[in-house]
């Protein structure tokens, strides 16, 4: 907005110069009228008028000064009114700047505040407000996070525990299963189908378990395979999720009833590419991407355990038969032992039990793997069932081949001892054997070896039986390879009901630099400060008590370091549901709590500086009252030096120039005019350079730096030059350079030396 006079004070400077024109008019007029001897009169004024013509010029005077006072006034109110507008803006900044350091004081980090270009301490308070803020958003990221790791930790422990307790019963762990998960991720619907493939005829799913609202529903739905929604996630081995479901639909393809959720999810119980049933899940809200994984690692679990159960079953099944039928043998060989005669003269009786053991050949060449090898290793018979697990297709691929085909390169130095000892009528082997297929892939086994006597008592033979046990093999290597990245991830350490160490990782023997004999003679109580016991010993209390602890804990390294874990204590029960251990995991968040620690003394500092800046602004506001008159002051003696200034330049026989920075010119005398032949309102203004030719700066590197803003000026040296005036003369100079900075303003000032001789 363009800068308002005061129309008082430019009226008295205007009464001021007219007031003293008339003053001077009055004492010229008397002054002149005594000195010709007319008469004080009308009449002598005009005889002064017609003898001396220039008392008219006189009498002009006060006009003169009158609009020289209001010329003069007018721009000292200007200068003033802008001196004051600029205060009242720095009074206004300080306090918004002021109003935006309360808010911060208060919490509001949302506060907004625009800092000028030189409002330092406005940018420096802003970039404060920003990491505050960046620092509150990263915090909330970091804990929704670990609510989330947490909640899903939990919840994979809780259906770990529901798996474990009901694994001998497919249909209540089935309801068990959804009815937690229902509960645990807040949907409002579930049902497991368990699929039913003894049959290839008839490959169906089978409704195990239904639960809606909170209900159990007992409904037996069969469902082929391949058919609906469940049919195509079995086929296709992968989650299927349904967004916006109409209602009708639902009824017609979930098989959850007259439930109307508009979200489903259908997740495969899948195992090493093999699909055993399917989890039905509705819900009125979408399910979050970490629900969506919990539900698949939980999917895992289930159908790991699901495996398992139908394998234990048919083993135990197979194992009770076989029994049975070993019992069956026994006892008739004891009758045979009794009866030995009897039998020999009875050749229909040991028809009958030859058939019988004949009977009892082709079970166990229907439920396990079998094969005969000579004492040298080749193979004599194999069963059916061998060839189906080692990939061959008939008896003609392996009979008299040699037993090393079947075991890998890397098993034969100690398998070969084994055989050895067997060959040589040894004692029986039993125990786990890895064995090779056709294709090159790995077979578990729980294998038994053992020698068949002739009746010498030599080996005739050795007869070898297994049970296929890959799947479980590939199960417990996987919870291997889970808990080698438990611990490579996360520390972890096993403590005693009494809290006595019993075993720790890597990771936390080398956050706390123990070795592991020396740790474990620390309990938990030795490894957080003496402050913190008490509070250590009621958590502990409670964990022991079945309350698992989830929190912040100080403990203290080998050297008596601090540091801070966020951590879980769970305990462990044993078969008769008492506490056998207590399991820390934890994670090191030391450097985040220094810190959060650091923020709160940045914080303390802010509120130190808040009553700084109001103490400061009070004396701001004092101080710019008494800077305001000073000015005023200073203004005045400013413009009094400055003409003195000019008078004196303005006087001096040396041409003198000033420029600025820039090198515009800002003051050039009468000298100057003179020796560069030129007039001054054509140079104020106008770059210094218009007085120099436009090569000349080429040559001489003295004018170079002179003529050129971006250098630096070569000062307090008087130099000799030549110059070209406007008419095209040549004359030698001396010229010496000085500069003069105030504030950030920078001026140089030329004092040029005219020494040309003229010759008359």
């Amino acid at each position: 907005m363009k800068p308002q006079f005061s129309r008082s004070f430019v009226l008295k400077g205007v009464t001021l110069g007219f007031a003293s024109g008339l003053v001077f008019t009055g004492l010229t007029y008397v002054t002149g009228i005594l000195s010709k001897g007319y008469a004080l009169t009308l009449g002598g004024i005009i005889d002064l008028h017609r003898v001396m013509p220039v008392v008219y010029l006189v009498d002009l005077l006060p006009l003169v000064l009158a609009i020289g006072g209001f010329l003069i006034s007018r721009r000292l109110s200007l200068q003033i009114g802008d001196y004051e507008s600029t205060l009242q803006t720095n009074v206004h900044r300080e306090r918004k700047l002021y109003r935006f350091v309360e808010k911060l004081r208060e919490g509001d980090i949302e506060a907004e505040y625009t800092p000028e270009e030189t409002d330092a301490l406005g940018k420096a308070i802003v970039s404060l407000r920003n990491d505050l803020r960046l620092s509150r958003l990263e915090e909330e990221k970091r804990r929704k996070e670990d609510e989330q790791r947490r909640w899903a930790a939990e919840g994979l422990a809780k259906f770990g525990e529901i798996l474990r307790q009901n694994n001998d019963n497919i249909d209540e762990l089935s309801f068990q299963i959804i009815r937690n998960l229902v509960n645990y991720v807040g949907a409002n619907q579930a049902a497991f189908y368990l699929l039913e493939d003894e049959d290839e005829a008839d490959k169906h799913f089978r409704m195990t378990a239904s639960y809606a609202y909170e209900r159990r529903k007992y409904a037996d739905r069969i469902i082929p395979w391949g058919d609906g929604l469940v049919g195509a996630c079995a086929l296709e081995g992968e989650k299927i999720i349904l967004k916006k479901v109409p209602d009708s639909y639902l009824r017609i393809t979930s098989g959850l009833g007259k439930a109307n959720p508009k979200f489903l999810m259908l997740i495969p119980l899948k195992v090493n590419d093999v699909v055993h049933g399917v989890i039905e899940m509705a819900s009125f809200n979408p399910f979050e991407q970490y629900q969506e994984e919990f539900i698949e690692k939980v999917a895992e679990s289930v159908a790991t355990t699901i495996s398992t159960v139908k394998i234990n079953l048919r083993t135990a099944k197979l194992l009770k038969e076989s029994r049975m039928q070993a019992e069956e043998l026994a006892l008739k060989e004891e009758q045979m032992r009794q009866n030995m005669e009897e039998l020999q003269a009875t050749q229909e009786e040991a028809s009958r039990q030859s058939a019988k053991f004949i009977s009892f050949s082709n079970s166990v060449n229907h439920t396990m793997i079998r094969a005969d090898f000579d004492v040298d290793g080749t193979l004599m018979y194999a069963n059916t069932k061998f060839l189906q697990k080692l990939e061959y297709t008939s008896n003609s691929d392996v009979e008299g081949k040699h037993i090393s085909m079947f075991i890998n390169k890397k098993d034969r130095a100690w398998f070969d001892e084994i055989w050895k000892n067997l060959s040589k009528g040894g004692k029986h082997f039993e125990g786990d054997m890895k064995l090779l297929t056709r294709n090159g892939n790995d077979l578990w086994t729980i294998a038994t070896f053992t020698c068949v006597r002739n009746e010498a008592g030599g080996v005739d033979k050795i007869l070898f039986l297994a049970i296929d046990t890959t799947e479980q093999k590939k199960l417990s290597l996987d919870y291997e390879g889970q808990i080698s990245a438990l611990n490579r991830s996360s520390i972890k350490a096993e403590f005693t009901p009494t809290g006595d160490l019993v075993d720790a990782n890597e990771k936390f023997l080398l956050t706390l630099a123990y070795t592991i004999p020396v740790a474990k003679e620390k309990s938990v109580f030795e490894l957080v400060p003496p402050s913190e016991r008490k509070t250590i010993e009621r958590v502990w209390d409670d964990v022991i008590h079945g309350i698992p602890y989830e929190g912040q804990i100080r403990v203290l390294t080998s050297s008596g370091e601090e540091r801070w874990f966020r951590c879980t204590f769970s305990a462990v029960n044993d078969m008769y549901d008492e506490v056998a251990k207590v399991i820390l995991v934890a994670n090191d968040i030391t450097r985040e709590k220094h810190m959060e620690i650091e923020t709160q003394q940045q914080t303390e500092q802010l509120k130190r500086q808040e009553e700084q800046l109001r103490f400061n602004e009070i004396e701001l506001n004092k101080k710019l009252r008494e800077a305001k008159e000073e000015v005023r002051n200073q203004f005045k003696e400013i413009e009094k030096v400055k003409i003195r200034n000019e008078k004196t330049l303005e006087g001096f026989l040396d041409a003198i120039i000033t420029t600025d920075h820039d090198g515009i010119v800002q003051f050039f005398n009468k000298a100057a005019e003179e020796l560069f032949e030129i007039k001054r309102e054509q140079v104020i203004g106008q770059s210094v350079r218009i007085l120099f030719p436009d090569d000349i700066d080429k040559s001489d590197e003295f004018l170079d730096s002179y003529l050129n803003p971006n250098k630096e000026k070569i000062t307090g040296q008087r130099r000799e030059i030549t110059i070209t005036t406007k008419s095209g003369k040549e004359i030698p100079v001396l010229m010496l350079i000085t500069e003069a900075k105030i504030g950030r303003e920078i001026t140089h000032t030329a004092f040029i030396q005219n020494i040309s001789v003229d010759l008359f």
